[in-house]
């Protein structure tokens, strides 16, 4: 009997000793508006615009990782804020979500994604759970901003805001 007290007391004692996940928020967006010209075209003039203010909106949020696809549109999207914070853009594979959400869950700290509008709602959809899940994005909408709020227990809730609500 002493032993299993014993036992216990250890089991408890290393359980408190884990670290817990610090809650984190991920920022994941399409990337700003792009030329109609080309197959992997730059931003349009209002694309840049937007680029800005995606920067501006997330500046203090103390982004720590940055991630986009390796188009010129989507690195276009996150390079004010990257510049602004001196972060690097790490570059993901859109075809393999699992492997991105399963990196996004490891890391620690805030989180910029920039994808695409087929892209970037099943990611979201990963960390929505049994809750309703978001359609694709429409070719025309550029102004969306999923926020993925992961808690320290494991839990994530998913909120879609627009630009203007920031």
């Amino acid at each position: 009997m002493r032993k299993l007290i014993l036992l216990s007391f250890l089991i408890l004692a290393l359980a408190a000793c884990q670290p817990k996940r610090q809650p984190k928020t991920i920022f994941l967006v399409r990337h700003a508006e792009k030329q109609l010209i080309g197959d992997d075209p730059e931003l349009s003039v209002a694309g840049t615009v937007r680029a800005k203010k995606l920067a501006q909106i997330l500046g203090t949020s103390d982004i720590r990782h940055i991630f986009s696809t390796n188009t010129i549109r989507t690195k276009a999207t996150a390079q004010p804020l990257s510049s602004a914070l001196g972060h690097e853009i790490e570059v993901y594979d859109p075809k393999e979500h699992e492997a991105l959400v399963k990196e996004l869950r490891s890391r620690e700290g805030n989180i910029l994604v920039v994808g695409h509008s087929n892209t970037i709602p099943h990611v979201a959809n990963y960390f929505v759970g049994e809750g309703e899940k978001y359609p694709e994005l429409q070719d025309i909408e550029y102004d969306f901003i999923f926020e993925v709020v992961l808690d320290s227990d494991g839990g994530s809730s998913v909120r879609r805001k627009v630009y203007k609500d920031y």
